[in-house]
């Protein structure tokens, strides 16, 4: 369970923005079945784990930004192409700015994905 405390903390130093569009991909990740999120201080991150599979995804907030990096990210299909992060041995990541659009449907097919090549 994620605490809320423990988000606010490391939202605290971000813009308002940041904090709301972090808050909606946090609520996202966290209604995907099989997921659990638990914020990690020391990373300033929010890590989401699968029951099975492991760790699957963190949020990242940043100063005018928010990433989810996917842990194994590589071989995802990315078939909306969002992905970043090519040049990474394991891990790719997505980038999402404040004023546009989530891309909720296509960020919830790459965790399912991502946890599919995990089993």
């Amino acid at each position: 369970m994620i605490s809320q405390s423990e988000l606010d903390a490391i939202l605290a130093q971000q813009p308002e923005s940041v904090r709301q569009l972090c808050r909606q991909v946090v609520r996202l990740l966290a209604n995907v079945a099989g997921l659990t999120g638990s914020v990690k201080l020391g990373w300033r991150s929010v890590n989401f784990r699968h029951e099975v599979a492991g760790l699957v995804c963190a949020v990242f907030p940043h100063d005018d930004r928010v990433a989810i990096y996917f842990e194994n990210g590589r071989p995802l299909e990315d078939r909306d192409g969002l992905l970043e992060g090519s040049h990474l041995k394991k891990g790719r990541f997505l980038r999402l700015y404040p004023g546009e659009p989530v891309p909720e449907t296509a960020i919830v097919m790459l965790v399912a994905e991502a946890v599919a090549l995990k089993l």
